[in-house]
């Protein structure tokens, strides 16, 4: 393991992989549409209005959830040889699937006809569904940071 948590081959194929952008891209874009969405339902929630705009906050993020799971696979296919559960990202994708059923329950309470104010509810929830995954992938990252800056001060002594 290199001081990123990847092999040389894992660092090389992830370096390398065309879907290490995307989901570069995609993560802060799914968090600003997370920040976004939690105020607009926090604000239906408290005033009453914006529903429609609340709903399409909801529909919004769930969409991106779905993205970045899927381009997410493709990447971790091409860097661990798996699509989904690769040992080194077992807890991470485990979280992320759970979020994800969390997060589609929207459309089956829908489907049962729930009222917008519980609809909107079950979303905060799913929410923090999100937030757990997010802190794991956030975690994983500062790991890989504190072993890059202790692996470059070990080569500076």
């Amino acid at each position: 393991m290199s001081a990123t948590g990847y092999t040389a081959q894992q660092l090389e194929r992830r370096n390398k992989s065309p879907w290490t952008l995307v989901q570069a891209v995609l993560a802060p874009t799914q968090l600003l549409a997370f920040l976004v969405s939690v105020g607009l339902i926090v604000r239906y929630l408290s005033t009453g209005e914006g529903y429609q705009i609340a709903t399409a906050s909801v529909i919004i993020k769930i969409a991106l959830m779905w993205l970045i799971t899927i381009t997410g696979m493709f990447w971790e296919k091409e860097v661990y040889g798996r699509w989904f559960l690769a040992p080194e990202f077992f807890w991470e994708d485990a979280v992320n699937a759970a979020a994800l059923v969390i997060h589609n329950l929207y459309f089956i309470a829908l489907l049962l006809g729930w009222s917008e104010h519980d609809l909107m509810v079950l979303m905060l929830v799913a929410y923090t569904s999100y937030l757990v995954n997010f802190a794991q992938f956030f975690r994983r990252g500062l790991q890989a940071r504190q072993k890059r800056l202790a692996a470059a001060a070990a080569v500076g002594k």
